[in-house]
């Protein structure tokens, strides 16, 4: 895919949506961490259900950190693999409490040095919370990015470099928000809705099982 081609995705994907924001509820970054760490394998419906009812209670690593592993587990055992998600919460907690005064690092390596932290949720909360200009892969992105041409590649990180790449510096703070919700509604793994796809016209996927 040539670099005009890309240009011309990202304008329309903003014209179509010019603020474009996780669907995960959160009011702080350290919320929105807890969040998307609690989203791993989950839908982004089924956790605001969950912090829906934790963060009135607690929303500080004080707070949680105070329920410990069964008291989290109460409000968190509707979504998956919440046993070890609610081990990893707390254990991230602590570590906030003691190593970095209560507060969210800023920076991937302090930030993948938590229990549950991987690259992609250090890149969510740089992204969103931070603004900085990190592009976080999940499945919905990996498989735009390849089906559409705007970025191929075997594996994620992959993926992430050659967006990051390749994407105009003006889209980079937003383009994770619009590929991954395209994605979730447009772009979807089975059958791709290409005739409500309003970039079908740019898509090399489409021209590919048309030709």
């Amino acid at each position: 895919m040539n670099k005009l081609k890309r240009q011309k995705i990202f304008e329309k994907l903003r014209q179509e949506n010019p603020n474009p924001t996780t669907e995960l509820e959160y009011s702080s970054p350290f919320e929105l961490l807890i969040a998307v760490i609690l989203s791993a394998q989950a839908t982004d419906v089924g956790v605001n259900k969950a912090t829906k009812k934790l963060y009135p209670v607690a929303n500080t690593p004080e707070k949680i950190y105070a329920l410990g592993v069964e008291g989290l587990k109460e409000y968190i055992k509707t979504i998956g693999l919440f046993n070890s998600k609610a081990n990893n919460v707390i254990k991230t907690c602590k570590i906030l409490v003691e190593e970095h005064n209560s507060t969210v690092p800023e920076t991937r390596e302090a930030l993948e040095a938590l229990p549950g932290v991987g690259r992609k949720t250090a890149n969510v909360v740089l992204n969103t919370a931070f603004g900085q200009p990190t592009m976080a892969v999940d499945t919905h992105i990996f498989r735009v990015s390849n089906r559409t041409g705007i970025a191929k590649g075997k594996d994620v990180v992959e993926v992430e470099k050659r967006l990051v790449k390749f994407i105009p510096e003006e889209f980079m703070m937003d383009a994770h928000h619009w590929l991954i919700l395209h994605g979730r509604y447009t772009c979807v793994a089975r059958k791709p809705r290409c005739g409500s796809c309003l970039i079908e016209d740019l898509c090399e996927f489409k021209q590919k099982i048309t030709d």
